[in-house]
């Protein structure tokens, strides 16, 4: 029951009001999320306190965060649209 409230929780603050964002965030907590280890679950939550425009920008790829949690959690969302 709490993983599911947890779960609740993390789907409405991925949802930012911003559709680039949402499109993104919202399907990873939903379909990525649950499967994640701990410290990959932790950099997702840390990643949703950031500012959503500096979250637009590292996601359009105009800059990369200076934080290297933040850097691998941003890539592994942009890997999960953008496949090589």
């Amino acid at each position: 029951m709490a993983d599911q409230i947890e779960l609740n929780r993390l789907f409405w603050h991925s949802r930012r009001g911003m559709l680039e964002l949402d499109v993104l965030l919202v399907p990873f907590v939903k379909e990525v999320y649950p499967a994640l280890d701990e410290e990959d679950q932790r950099r997702y939550r840390k990643l949703l306190e950031c500012e959503d425009q500096d979250m637009f920008g590292w996601f359009m790829e105009r800059e990369e965060p200076q934080d290297e949690d933040l850097r691998r959690m941003v890539r592994m969302i942009l890997d999960r649209v953008q496949p090589k």
